[in-house]
């Protein structure tokens, strides 16, 4: 694995376990896909750490099985928002 790979799956993986943001923010921060930052994660970072890919493994999990929650509530917003704009 290239250096700069290296570094950035460890950068990756210290961030997601510090503030548990979604693959999605993350790759917003970082300046890569979301399947970068997928891959780096799920593919790239057991190669190189097995104990940090279990902690991000852990917070990757939650946002999974949160994600329903934060979908539904970004379309109540939405709906308030446009229900306030409509008065």
């Amino acid at each position: 694995m290239k250096d700069y790979i290296l570094k950035r799956v460890l950068d990756i993986a210290n961030y997601v376990i510090e503030t548990e943001d979604t693959v999605r923010d993350v790759a917003e921060v970082y300046r890569v896909s979301k399947s970068t930052v997928h891959k780096d994660l799920t593919e790239r970072l057991p190669r190189v750490s097995k104990e940090l890919s279990g902690r991000v493994k852990a917070v990757l999990d939650r946002n999974k099985a949160e994600r329903h929650l934060r979908g539904g509530e970004a379309t109540r917003q939405k709906y308030l928002s446009e229900q306030n704009s409509a008065e």
